[in-house]
């Protein structure tokens, strides 16, 4: 391969060049799996920190929503970095940032050395991210593209699903007191092969000269916008109405933002181009992003509370309770990279709608059970095609929303998304959670009522998403 990292033509599939890419995107699909498995695998390690470290409420939630504060802040800034100074650069500091950072959390003696190390691996993550996607569209063109953006569905999809019941492994086989400090260790012998395969793998590619500024302005601007956005989502901790004035300051500066990226462009190459909010492809599926990750990622987080505290489940059952959906959001993702160029928009639509049957029937299921059903079985079946619609709404959807972004703003692009991604999540999680918690106190404790209420709120949510696709399959079949 090319340092510009130019794919071989059609044809050449069995070309060392061809080998190479492919070996160059498995490296990034593995760091992207260790950093998207971070957000979620930390949740069944609460209770063993609580008891490690005697942290306080307050502590324990910034240990979960610090990694998603910083991991948001600095995707799209990541991005463009890699756009402007070569994406290997950028993805091994990345990967070797997030190992040191997950060998300090390990060995944390305080709930300030573990909240600190949090944030420094959330930040980390960030900047692993959006190079993976961006390696995609460097490495890959056009239709070619299905593919490895289905295994990077598959990737996250599995990622988010699975963090439970590795966690829950982790924390049997390393016992109560220590268990939770392999949930951050695990990450150190992958992380440093990771590095090593990166910097040999990943194509080098010498910085294009007009790109020499970054946009600091800019940068401050989004970071700022995006902080004050996220934080009172993830801290649920801080009580009253006056934190939610931090939104609309949070929507002011990001208004801010776009005004001041308009006005850069005419001179050097923005942190983000605004431009590309006009492909109805790059627009309406990020708002399919933010949207379906708002309801998505909160299903996960009440499951393990249902499980846990609700019924008295252990961790690695709770574990293996969300598994059938990560087995079928891995299979439907694989499937739907290889035909989403066939089907387009409308099988991100049967994706969704799919995902929306099997969270009603969810309900439906549990709603109907014995006393002293096992929670578990009755809704593994549910939970699978949940899972098969989410991968066909992962990977298709990413390969449609990037598909007319350019190649040399293909890592601002994904940071954009996957910080609408991550904004989708945090509201979510407060939507969905606030909606739990307040359902179980005014029902005196009845966690199923509680999840089922939680559940038809996610449902709902994703069922915003379909009707964005809905939209962009009608404006498609108008024109």
């Amino acid at each position: 391969m090319s340092a510009a990292g130019t794919p071989p033509p059609a044809g050449s599939t069995s070309s060392p060049d061809d080998r190479r890419r492919w070996q160059a995107l498995s490296v990034g699909l593995v760091a992207a799996f260790m950093t998207l498995l971070d957000v979620s695998i930390v949740n069944v390690a609460v209770p063993s920190m609580d008891r490690a470290l005697g942290a306080s409420p307050s502590d324990l939630q910034w240990v979960l929503s610090g990694y998603a504060l910083t991991f948001g802040l600095v995707l799209v800034s990541a991005g463009r970095f890699g756009d402007a100074r070569g994406r290997r650069n950028a993805f091994v500091f990345g990967i070797a940032l997030f190992t040191l950072a997950s060998a300090l959390a390990g060995l944390a003696a305080s709930p300030a050395w573990l909240i600190a190390a949090r944030l420094l691996q959330g930040a980390a993550a960030g900047v692993v991210n959006p190079q993976v996607t961006g390696l995609v569209q460097e490495l890959f063109r056009g239709p070619e593209r299905g593919r490895p953006f289905g295994l990077l569905g598959a990737t996250i999809g599995i990622s988010t699903a699975v963090g439970p019941l590795l966690g829950g492994l982790l924390i049997a086989v390393g016992g109560e007191e220590h268990g939770w400090r392999w949930v951050f260790f695990v990450n150190v012998p992958v992380g440093v092969l990771a590095v090593v395969l990166g910097w040999r793998l990943i194509p080098a590619r010498p910085a294009r000269p007009r790109d020499h500024r970054l946009d600091p302005v800019g940068v401050l601007l989004l970071g700022v916008g995006v902080l004050l956005i996220l934080l009172p989502l993830v801290q649920q901790d801080w009580r009253g109405p006056t934190k939610w004035l931090l939104v609309p300051a949070g929507l002011l500066t990001l208004a801010g933002f776009g005004a001041w990226e308009r006005r850069y462009a005419r001179r050097q190459e923005p942190l983000f181009d605004l431009r590309l909010f006009g492909f109805r492809s790059y627009a309406l599926g990020s708002l399919i992003a933010l949207v379906y990750f708002g309801g998505f990622t909160a299903i996960f987080f009440i499951f393990t509370l249902y499980l846990q505290n609700g019924l008295g489940y252990s961790a690695l059952v709770a574990g293996l309770a969300i598994t059938p959906f990560a087995l079928g959001s891995a299979a439907a993702s694989a499937l739907g990279g290889r035909i989403v160029n066939r089907y387009g928009r409308p099988l991100v639509a049967l994706g969704l709608l799919t995902v929306v049957v099997g969270l009603v029937a969810v309900v439906v299921v549990l709603d109907r059970a014995p006393s002293g059903a096992a929670v578990p079985w009755l809704t593994a079946a549910p939970l699978l095609v949940a899972g098969l619609g989410s991968g066909l709404v992962i990977a298709p959807n990413q390969t449609l929303t990037l598909s007319q972004v350019p190649v040399r703003q293909a890592g601002s692009g994904a940071g954009m998304l996957q910080t609408g991604q991550r904004i989708g999540s945090a509201a979510g999680i407060a939507a969905v959670g606030s909606l739990f918690f307040s359902s179980l106190a005014a029902s005196g404790g009845d966690f199923s009522l509680a999840f089922r209420h939680s559940v038809l709120l996610a449902a709902g949510v994703i069922t915003l998403a379909l009707v964005a696709a809905l939209v962009d399959v009608t404006l498609g079949h108008r024109r």
